[in-house]
């Protein structure tokens, strides 16, 4: 259990005389060692909440004892229990690999993938570090160029003309909250809308053509379609990029579309293959792995 004393806290407990009632000295006795002065960190000290509350002779209110906190002491121990697995388990059995690492990077993928927790692109495809250049957003979209600099196109203009990766991914997923964000928007109220709301207003092109051709469907239903239309815009608004459609062109870089199906782990996947007659792009090459 994590005991974390506030400000307030501090000062009661000089005013209480712990020094003079030994409780100093209990906290000592209880064998933690990460205790210490000035930080008003008390971590495991007494055996039970009530009793530190009782020695203290204060309240409970600057005691911030809840779920919470100790969910996240728990979760920092884990954190460090995974992280030590890691160097144990993986850096140190393969360090002249990481060291070389260490030095420098060169990919050949680029990913683009949603924020959300549950689809790491590393953790569902299978990327080892050093492999993928990776950067996340909601909803996983790629503004055009003419839409000006966002995080995910300085990340992209990094990865393809420093890295030079030949492959870029754009990985989106069922259950999306930023696509049910998207359709669930009130087009007029854009001028009211939240930072997430103003962002995935950026697929309104695939929602309008979702709502256009699957009016008929379940609003869920709608939202998986929509899912699936966004990500074939990203793919089309990569090569908005010179930078991009270039390298395209001259068969240097491959952009991919992926769709990863949360309910029964399958991924759909296009490609964007170029029209050489018409000087142009379209997706194609549909393939689902299951």
């Amino acid at each position: 259990m994590a005991l974390t004393l506030c400000g307030r806290a501090r000062r009661l407990v000089s005013a209480t005389s712990v020094h003079s009632n030994c409780c100093f000295l209990r906290m000592q006795q209880t064998g933690s060692d990460r205790f210490q002065i000035g930080e008003a960190k008390a971590i495991r000290l007494l055996p039970r909440r009530t009793n530190m509350v009782q020695e203290l002779g204060v309240s409970e209110e600057f005691i911030q004892v809840n779920g919470e906190i100790e969910t996240s002491y728990d979760f920092l121990g884990e954190m460090r229990q995974r992280f030590l697995r890691f160097k144990r388990q993986k850096y140190l059995p393969e360090i002249e690999k990481f060291q070389a690492l260490a030095i420098a990077q060169s990919p050949k993928v680029m990913v683009i993938g949603c924020a959300d927790s549950r689809v790491c692109p590393s953790y569902v495809l299978g990327f080892q570090p050093g492999e993928a250049f990776t950067i996340r957003n909601v909803a996983n979209l790629v503004t055009p160029v003419q839409n000006g600099p966002t995080e995910t196109n300085s990340a992209l203009e990094f990865a393809v003309t420093t890295l030079q990766v030949e492959n870029i991914i754009v990985m989106g997923h069922s259950n999306c909250g930023g696509i049910a964000a998207l359709m669930n928007h009130q087009n007029h109220q854009e001028q009211h809308s939240s930072l997430v709301e103003r962002w995935v207003m950026n697929g309104k092109a695939a929602k309008l053509r979702t709502q256009l051709a699957s009016s008929h469907l379940s609003f869920d239903e709608q939202c998986r379609q929509c899912e699936k239309e966004s990500i074939k815009d990203s793919v089309m608004n990569l090569i908005t990029y010179p930078w991009i459609g270039d390298r395209v062109k001259r068969g240097e870089v491959k952009i991919h579309g992926c769709y990863y199906n949360l309910s029964d782990c399958s991924l759909e996947k296009w490609r964007l293959s170029s029209d050489k007659n018409n000087n142009g792009f379209y997706v194609s090459d549909r393939e689902i792995w299951s």
